[in-house]
C-alpha cells in the first residue's frame, strides 16, 4: 500500500505507487487535501468511487508497460524474443534458425539388379510415422546429382549394398512465387512455409544450398544473391537479406537503390528453400526406411535404412543461449584468434552443442565437437562448420573438426525402500536423477565425477531407506568395480554419456539387496 508523506503539513504523492490498490489507497489517502467536501468517499455506491478505481486500474496498466519498456530496452533484461532480436541486430548478431539433422543412407537391392540409378536433389526418405510421433521427412540436399551403379556392387548373400547415400531432414520448397516486385525501394516479400532452414552464410556453395532466389522478367532471368547485410552492398549489387521474426516467419528483403539493387518493376520474384529442421529429427539407428519421394529406388524394389543414428538436429536458438554467447562473438570481432574466439564462434553455429578448440600443430586448429543432443559429427555439420570459419581464421590456419571422446560411465546400485512406499517408483526417481547427472546438457569437458554425488542424489529422493552403489566406472574398465579414489577425471577431449547397454539406459542400474529387495 502506498503511504501519504508529509512534508510541512501537506501531503506528498507517493509516485512508488505502481499497482491497482496502491494507487487506488494513494488517491484515498490524497482526498482530505485536495477535495475536503468529498466527505462520504467510503460509500462504495458513490460514483466519485468508480472514476478513482477506473484510474487506479489505468495507472496499474500504465505501470505494466513502463516497467516492460524499461526491461526490454537492455539485453540482461529483456524477456521477448522480438526485443532480443532487435538488439542483437545492433551488434550484427543473428539468431540461428533451427538445424536439420543428418543422416548416412544404405540402399540395398537385389543381387539381380544390375542397371544404374542417379539420386536427385528433393528426393526423399523418412521413418514409419508412430501414434504419438509422427513421420520425419528426410531429402538428398546436395546440388550434384549421386549416380549408383548396381553392376560394380559385389553382391552378399543375394544381396546389393552401397552406402553412403548423404541426407538431412526437411522438405525442399522449390520454386515458390513470392509476388512481382512494384520497382520500389526496401521491398519485402514473406516466405509461405516456415521455419525456413537458414545456416550462416559463409560461402556462396553453402549459401546456394539452403536458398536460391530468382528474378524474371519476360526471358530475362537473373539469380540474386544472399547477405548478411545490405550495409556493405552497392547499388547496382543483386543482393538481398532474410529476417526472421520472433515467429520464425521469414522475410525477403531487398535492396533501396544504393544499398542494393532494387527489383526491376513487373519482375516476378521466385524462391527455393528448404524448411524444416529441430532436435526431433536426431533419431535413432535403422528408423529411416521408407522411400516417399525417389521412384527410381522404388521401381527397383530397393530397401533402404540408416545404419547409424541421425545426428546433428537442432531447434532454433533460445534467447537463453544468444544472451550468453552473443557478447563473446562480438568481442572476437568475428575473427577466430584465441581458444575462446574459436569456441565462441563454434557455439554460435547452430547444430554445435559443446566445444572445445585445441591447437594441435603449429598452423591447425582442431575443434573437438560434440553435436546438439550427443552423437558424432556429421559430414554436413562438419562441412559447414568448416565453411563457416573460412573467413574469420587467420589465412596460415587450418581447422580440422574431431569429434569428442564418449565415455560411458557405469553406476549400479542397491536401492533399500520403505515399506509405505512403492518400489518401481522410487527406484524410477533414482534412475532419474543418476540419469540427469550425466544427461548431456550437464556434462562439460574434463569433468571430474563424484560417487558421492551420486550417493546424494539417490538418497535426496523420497521413500529411499539405503543406497549402496556397487559399480561405478569408465567403460574400459572391469565391470562391477568402484573406482578406489571415489571419482572419474575424464580427459580434457573426453566427456561423460549413458552407456548404451539398456540395463544402464535409465543412468543406473539398479539390482536388488542382497537378501531381498
Amino acid at each position: 500500500m502506498a503511504n501519504i508523506v508529509q512534508v510541512d503539513g501537506s501531503p506528498v504523492v507517493d509516485y512508488m505507487a505502481r499497482d491497482y490498490d496502491s494507487v487506488l489507497q494513494a488517491m484515498y489517502n490524497l482526498i482530505p487535501s485536495k477535495l475536503p467536501e468529498w466527505t462520504d468517499f467510503n460509500n462504495q455506491a458513490d460514483f466519485g468511487n468508480v472514476l478513482l478505481e477506473m484510474f487506479a486500474y489505468m495507472g496499474d496498466i500504465l505501470s505494466y508497460y513502463q516497467d516492460r519498456v524499461a526491461n526490454e530496452s537492455f539485453l540482461g533484461t529483456a524477456q521477448t524474443r522480438r526485443s532480443i532480436i532487435e538488439h542483437l541486430r545492433l551488434i550484427g548478431y543473428t539468431l540461428s534458425t533451427a538445424v536439420p539433422a543428418a543422416a548416412s543412407l544404405d540402399v540395398t537391392v537385389s543381387a539381380t539388379v544390375n542397371s544404374a540409378v542417379t539420386v536427385q536433389r528433393g528426393d526423399a526418405f523418412a521413418t514409419k510415422s508412430q501414434k504419438s510421433k509422427p513421420s520425419l521427412h528426410f531429402e538428398y540436399t546436395q546440388q550434384a546429382p549421386l549416380t549408383i551403379d548396381f553392376n560394380t556392387i559385389a553382391a552378399v548373400n543375394g544381396k546389393k549394398t552401397f552406402s553412403g547415400i548423404p541426407v538431412e531432414e526437411g522438405r525442399l520448397i522449390p520454386s515458390e512465387v513470392l509476388g512481382t516486385s512494384d520497382g520500389t525501394a526496401d521491398q519485402r516479400f514473406v516466405l509461405a512455409h516456415s521455419p525456413l532452414i537458414l545456416r550462416p552464410i559463409a560461402t556462396a556453395q553453402q549459401s546456394s544450398s539452403d536458398v536460391a532466389l530468382l528474378t524474371q522478367l519476360s526471358v530475362n532471368i537473373v539469380s540474386w544473391n544472399l547477405q548478411d547485410t545490405l550495409a556493405f552492398s552497392r547499388a547496382d549489387q543483386n543482393d538481398y537479406v532474410i529476417e526472421i521474426d520472433e515467429n520464425d516467419e521469414a522475410t525477403a528483403v531487398f535492396g533501396d537503390g544504393v544499398f542494393g539493387a532494387i527489383p526491376p518493376s513487373g519482375a516476378e520474384i521466385q524462391i527455393t528453400y528448404r524448411a524444416g529442421g529441430g532436435s526431433a529429427g536426431n533419431t535413432p539407428a535403422n528408423t529411416i526406411q521408407t522411400i516417399v519421394g525417389a521412384p527410381q529406388l522404388a521401381l527397383l524394389a530397393a530397401q533402404v535404412t540408416n545404419p547409424s543414428a541421425s545426428t546433428g538436429g537442432a531447434d532454433r536458438e533460445t534467447i537463453q543461449h544468444a544472451v550468453q554467447h552473443a557478447p563473446s562473438v562480438f568481442r572476437s570481432l568475428k575473427r577466430a584468434v584465441t581458444q575462446a574466439d574459436y569456441e565462441a564462434l563454434a557455439l554460435s553455429f547452430q547444430g554445435v552443442g559443446k566445444v572445445q578448440a585445441r591447437a594441435t600443430g603449429w598452423n591447425t586448429v582442431t575443434l573437438y565437437v560434440a553435436p546438439e543432443g550427443g552423437g558424432k559429427v556429421s559430414d554436413t555439420l562438419e562441412a559447414g562448420l568448416k565453411a563457416f570459419f573460412e573467413d574469420k581464421r587467420m589465412l596460415s590456419q587450418c581447422i580440422e573438426v574431431a569429434d569428442v571422446d564418449y565415455v560411458p560411465i557405469y553406476v549400479t546400485a542397491q536401492i533399500g525402500v520403505l515399506s509405505y512406499y512403492v518400489p518401481g517408483d522410487v527406484q524410477a526417481a533414482v534412475q532419474q536423477a543418476a540419469a540427469a547427472l550425466l544427461a548431456f546438457d550437464n556434462v562439460t569437458f574434463g569433468q571430474t565425477l563424484y560417487l558421492s554425488k551420486f550417493y546424494e542424489v539417490s538418497e535426496t529422493i523420497p521413500g529411499v531407506q539405503f543406497v549402496n552403489i556397487t559399480e561405478f566406472r569408465r567403460g574400459d574398465e572391469s565391470p562391477m568395480t568402484v573406482e578406489s579414489t571415489g571419482f572419474i577425471k575424464l580427459a580434457s577431449n573426453e566427456v561423460a554419456t549413458i552407456p548404451p547397454d539398456p540395463a544402464y539406459a535409465s543412468g543406473i542400474q539398479i539390482v536388488p539387496p542382497q537378501g531381498g529387495s
